[in-house]
Order: C-alpha cells, then sequence, then structure tokens
C-alpha cells in the first residue's frame, strides 16, 4: 500500500483494501462464506464427502472425540456434530491451549463440562494432555463398558470417532495418541484425505475422518476468527486486512502485548501501529513506502504461532 500526497504536502493513506477474491464462483469444489470484507472458501467436495461418510458409520460409533482450537473454542467447533453425535458419548479437547490464554481455557472446560462433555487441555504436537485421553474415554463410555460386562461381552474395544475442522491439529493428535504416524499429517487444512481405522490399543479404535465444517457463515465474526488464526487459506484472503484486525483485537484485549513484542508504543490507532511495527522490522519499500503485505505477514505469523503471547479471541457467553 502506498501513500499518496496531495498539493498541501499533507499525507493521504490510502485504506488497506485489496480485494483478494480468487474463488470461482461455479467452482463445485466449493462454496463461499463472506466474512467482514473479505471472502473465503472453506468447504471443498471431499470435505463433503467427509460428512457423508461419518453418517454413514455413526452407527458403529460409541465414542465422539471432537478437537476444537483452545483459542476460538466455539467458533472452531462444527454445528453438524452435534445432531450427528446425539446420544454417543462426547469428548472435547481444547487442542493448541499451549497458545490460548490459560484464564480462558479454565473458563471454557468450565462451559463444556456443565453442557455434558468430557473436557481436556490437549497440546497434540508436543503430546501434552495425551497420556490422560485414555481414561477419559474409559469415564466417557463407562456405561456401554457396564452393558457389554453385563451381557458377557469382555473386551471389546471402545470405537471412536475424531473430528475438527480443517487445521485444528486431529492428525497430529492421533499420532501421538497412538505413538506413531498413523495418519497422514501436514500444515496445510484438509491434508488428511481419507477414512481409516486405526486400532490404537486393546481398548480403542479410532476411525478417523477429515475435518469438515459448515459450508457458509452467517456470523462475520466466526469467519474472521477461523481466518485469523490460520485455519483457511491465506491465498483467499485479505492478510493486510486481517492483521489490521488482529492488531485491532491485541490492542484491545490484550494492551502491552505488541508493546513487549515489537517495542512498539500502542497509544496510536491501528494502522498507525502498524507501521510503527514495519519501520521496527524493516518492512520498508524503496522510498520509505510501507510495506504492508511483508508487515501482514509477519503480524498473522507471530500471533499464530504464539509469539505475541497466549492469546484466546472468544469467551463463553454467560
Amino acid at each position: 500500500m502506498q501513500k499518496s500526497r496531495n498539493n498541501n504536502g499533507s499525507t493521504n493513506k490510502k485504506s488497506i483494501k485489496k480485494n483478494y477474491q480468487k474463488e470461482q464462483q461455479n467452482s463445485k469444489d466449493c462454496n463461499t462464506a463472506k466474512a467482514g470484507k473479505s471472502s473465503f472458501n472453506w468447504y471443498p467436495g471431499h470435505m463433503t464427502k467427509a460428512k457423508r461418510m461419518m453418517e454413514e458409520n455413526i452407527k458403529l460409533i460409541d465414542l465422539v472425540i471432537e478437537l476444537v482450537d483452545a483459542r476460538i473454542p466455539l467458533s472452531s467447533r462444527n454445528p453438524d456434530i452435534d445432531g450427528l453425535a446425539k446420544n454417543k458419548a462426547r469428548i472435547i479437547l481444547l487442542n493448541k491451549s499451549d497458545l490460548s490464554d490459560e484464564r480462558k481455557n479454565v473458563m471454557w472446560i468450565d462451559y463444556f463440562t456443565k453442557k455434558g462433555f468430557y473436557v481436556l487441555k490437549l497440546n497434540s504436537k508436543s503430546g501434552a494432555g495425551v497420556k490422560q485421553v485414555n481414561q477419559t474415554i474409559v469415564l466417557a463410555c463407562k456405561e456401554k463398558i457396564e452393558r457389554d460386562k453385563r451381557k458377557g461381552i469382555l473386551n471389546r474395544p471402545v470405537r471412536a470417532m475424531v473430528v475438527g475442522i480443517p487445521n485444528v491439529g486431529k492428525s497430529t493428535f492421533i499420532n501421538a495418541f497412538a505413538g506413531k504416524a498413523c495418519a497422514k499429517t501436514g500444515n496445510k487444512p484438509g491434508v488428511t484425505k481419507g477414512k481409516q481405522w486405526i486400532r490404537l490399543n486393546k481398548n480403542v479404535e479410532l476411525l478417523d475422518t477429515p475435518g469438515i465444517l459448515w459450508p457458509r457463515f452467517e456470523n462475520q465474526e466466526v469467519g474472521q476468527r477461523l481466518a485469523m488464526i490460520g485455519s483457511m487459506n491465506d491465498e483467499v484472503l485479505n492478510l493486510d486486512e486481517l492483521a489490521l484486525d488482529t492488531i485491532k483485537f491485541l490492542l484491545k484485549e490484550y494492551p502491552g502485548n505488541l508493546k513487549e513484542r515489537y517495542g512498539i508504543e500502542e497509544d496510536a490507532e491501528a494502522l498507525q501501529v502498524m507501521e510503527a511495527i514495519a519501520a521496527r522490522r524493516g518492512c520498508v519499500k524503496q522510498g520509505g513506502i510501507t510495506d504492508y503485505e511483508k508487515t501482514a505477514g509477519i503480524v498473522l505469523d507471530d500471533f499464530r504461532s504464539g509469539r505475541t503471547g497466549r492469546i484466546t479471541l472468544e469467551v463463553p457467553e454467560e
């Protein structure tokens, strides 16, 4: 983004608005949801198939293990799952809890527990919390296990389905839980492509399915939160604008974090703060013009990786 000068020498900042709409309107592979001023693609065809696959196999399942991102526990839930998992035992894993605000982790654990879920904090990347999952499965499926015993059925494994939106860390969790790389993992949303039954031990079998996400968002804030944490394809996002919104949020909800990370003052508008970050990080083009695209990349990468601090973007409704 460049600055233009009028005849009086004053500087008029152009709004950070680049139309990155790369979606194909007639694509059969994706539906488009609008969040704020940006357009997002997030319901590829293979995810539609995954939902149908879940519907076909749900009768085989005793337990649904749902991974959510601890930074946006509600926004990273799939509303279809509650209907699909009706009358099934439920566990919610707050994954990436090392990146989220610990005070708000406690709030979310209390929120989901009151709704009847078994809840654990998790960091599937480091393995923190993974060892507790087996014990929680036994607790969640206590009625099923006791019912089997009364029927004379012993040691029949609990069949569990692992679900979660793209890039929530589902495959990484399965790898950590199983102790080996039995599901393909990657950093790109939607990398897990097909169905796999995974025998973890004599007590548990997992059905791994690709994460599914609803095709449209009526709530703009949901889409923005998902974009901010990196659960969507950056190639179709307006990253300049997204970084600016991230800065606005941090200034309001986590004052001091940007100052600590970048050594800049926060007593300014978000755009000025972004320009200060650019100056500190050397994101300046020839002629002293701020490189907003490069700055946006730094801001979002630092935010998503936790270098800006442990941040949670939403709290339970009272």
